[in-house]
């Protein structure tokens, strides 16, 4: 079984344990913030990746960095998946319970890219729109690539739209040679 398989089964069973709760904000929170430490610490990732590393000492590691920090059923959901030997995918299992809570709240990750940081009416406005567009609560964050000249690139899930001029130039320039110019 795939480790994205593994992660995804048990974010679903802690998205169930925390619906029964009533805290899935809360977990959610959680962890988003364990998935940032983790992702920011390389020596964090080996420790949890390495089978020589004992499981209590992966355990207490995990209970000083994020005891009092997180929700007491995460840590003792992290000391159940520590225990089964499933430490190497505790960032993968909090980035799947991210993606599985924005998808039953209905919400989607957008991403602009545009030559100049856009303002925050324009992506509020941008937001609005793809949100119509799709019917959903969009999540929209700003990459600047001063590459692009004018115009912006929008990525909701796996569509694209280029708005650029190179794109719209490419698109010129692909009508011009099929049309034998």
């Amino acid at each position: 079984m795939s480790v994205f398989q593994v992660a995804s089964r048990y974010a679903k069973s802690l998205i169930d344990l925390a619906s029964e709760q009533g805290n899935l904000d809360a977990v959610k929170s959680d962890m988003e913030q364990i998935a940032a430490v983790i992702k920011a610490s390389t020596e964090l990732q080996a420790v949890l990746s390495n089978p020589i590393i004992k499981t209590d000492k992966k355990q207490n590691i995990l209970n000083s960095l994020f005891g009092g920090k997180v929700r007491p059923e995460i840590l003792a959901f992290f000391d159940i998946m520590v225990r089964k030997g499933r430490s190497n995918i505790l960032y993968a299992t909090a980035l799947e319970f991210v993606r599985e809570y924005n998808e039953i709240k209905g919400i989607v990750k957008a991403e602009v890219t545009s030559a100049a940081p856009l303002s925050a009416a324009n992506i509020e406005a941008l937001k609005t729109i793809i949100g119509q567009q799709i019917n959903a609560q969009i999540v929209l964050t700003n990459k600047v690539d001063a590459s692009l000249i004018g115009g912006f690139i929008v990525k909701v899930g796996d569509r694209q739209i280029d708005a650029t001029l190179a794109g719209k130039l490419n698109k010129l320039e692909r009508y011009l040679i099929n049309q034998g110019v």
